[in-house]
């Protein structure tokens, strides 16, 4: 779902266009022509099926349920990036990529067939409510919530700002569920969470490629800066671990925060005109300091622009294990009231000239997470290379494939990948690739 930077075609462009396809259609040789004929030939197959579906199918289906389906089937047989938006996912799509919503500012997961609050999320409606991490949702505006999963219910829990919900609670030493009445507000979600490791690291939490990512990563960076001190910070860890992409811009923008020039990345469609390349302008807002970025399995598409640019001009070391290798750029073109096609249309590549499609990102130093034991066999390493249709990369090796194991543990403390970044910065561990050569770097580009 990565869009934005020329990459949004707009309704009104590609009827002119549509228009300008036809007119240069009718004016083609005979073979094209012919070529044309034919498709039209296929076209008029596939209309044949369709009425002779819904004419004579032995229950009466969905028209519009079926050309959705055919659309779907379509795209879906290019690759498995390319797919159909109808006017709902559409509209979901967009707010995940806006980072923010109408909501109520909790952390939720599944567990009995109930919604568990992992965590309120500060000063929003929830926790000014007095919802507190552990309790359980039983109903929603007083539905049960068995029965639903997981994404029905967080719908349910979404809507318009300033309207009221009430949750039904069941929460541990109460004799019994309680109501609680929340108001709706606007909720910002963090993309980046920030801490002070041991009191002189800065470690900077990239979980999203939002709206908000690149504000986000700049404000957790001056906090940093300000409560340790420049002169005492030994350096940052980034960590994009479990991190699966989102807007190319935003991922131009986080390797911008840590380089003071040079490509980023560039990306190259079917045409060569089609060719376009992002470069960093002056400033680097950590001063320069060490940077350790961490990877694994779950480390993709946006994840892997940043890992791949700071790699390339030596400007952090990547610790952890080979990346997802997810390569391809997808462009929305939103369809006015019928949703959006969500259609792959480039391929992007790392400042030194690298496709990490199908291959992903090798770490400089090579640092695996063991599972416990009760994950063994339950969790399989999973990368693009594993996906059914995928565009095969120029650089793609059949043996080894891309992606690894993505899992993080819980506890800092049994962070293997962590301790190891820790270690580097404070100079407990050496290795050749840290700290990086500037020197060793590709030649700056524009």
């Amino acid at each position: 779902m990565i869009r934005k930077i020329g990459l949004l075609m707009f309704g009104a462009t590609m009827g002119a266009l549509s228009m300008l396809l036809v007119v240069a259609w009718l004016n083609q040789s005979r073979t094209a022509q012919a070529a044309g004929t034919d498709t039209y030939r296929q076209l008029s197959i596939f209309g044949d099926i369709f009425e002779r579906v819904r004419g004579q199918y032995v229950t009466e289906p969905s028209e519009e349920e079926l050309i959705e389906s055919a659309i779907s089937g379509m795209l879906t047989s290019l690759d498995p990036h390319s797919s159909y938006l109808n006017a709902k996912d559409f509209s979901d799509m967009r707010v995940q990529t806006s980072g923010e919503f109408g909501g109520l500012g909790i952390e939720v997961t599944m567990e009995n067939e109930l919604v568990k609050v992992v965590s309120p999320i500060e000063d929003t409606p929830a926790a000014i409510a007095g919802v507190l991490s552990g309790d359980f949702i039983t109903k929603i505006d007083g539905e049960e919530v068995r029965g639903m999963n997981l994404q029905q219910a967080v719908e349910r829990m979404r809507g318009a700002v300033n309207t009221p919900i009430v949750l039904t609670i069941a929460r541990e030493g109460a004799d019994k569920p309680m109501d609680i009445t929340i108001i709706r507000a606007v909720i910002r979600v963090k993309a980046v969470k920030y801490r002070i490791e041991d009191g002189d690291i800065g470690y900077l939490d990239v979980n999203a490629f939002n709206e908000q990512t690149d504000d986000n990563l700049e404000a957790a960076i001056k906090k940093i800066r300000d409560e340790i001190g420049d002169d005492d910070i030994k350096g940052y860890i980034v960590d994009l671990r479990l991190n699966p992409g989102g807007l190319l811009d935003q991922a131009v923008n986080v390797s911008d925060t840590f380089l003071d020039r040079g490509l980023i990345v560039s990306t190259r469609g079917r045409n060569p005109d089609e060719t376009r390349r992002h470069s960093a302008v002056p400033g680097d807002l950590t001063g320069g300091k060490p940077v350790v970025v961490l990877i694994n399995g779950g480390s993709a598409s946006a994840s892997e622009i940043v890992a791949g640019a700071l790699q390339d001009h030596k400007r952090a070391t990547i610790v952890g294990t080979r990346s997802f290798g997810k390569g391809s750029v997808q462009t929305i073109i939103p369809l006015g009231s019928n949703g959006a096609l969500r259609l792959t249309t480039a391929l992007y590549y790392t400042p030194a000239d690298r496709s990490i499609q199908g291959k992903g990102i090798e770490p400089d130093i090579k640092v695996k997470q063991p599972l416990p034991d009760e994950l063994i066999g339950r969790v399989e390493a999973r990368g693009e290379s594993n996906l059914r249709g995928h565009i095969v990369g120029n650089e793609e090796d059949e043996d080894e494939g891309s992606g690894s194991i993505a899992y993080v543990p819980p506890d800092p403390k049994d962070d293997l990948q962590l301790i190891y970044a820790k270690d580097l910065l404070r100079g407990l561990k050496e290795h050749a690739a840290f700290p990086p050569d500037p020197e060793a770097a590709i030649p700056t580009q524009n």
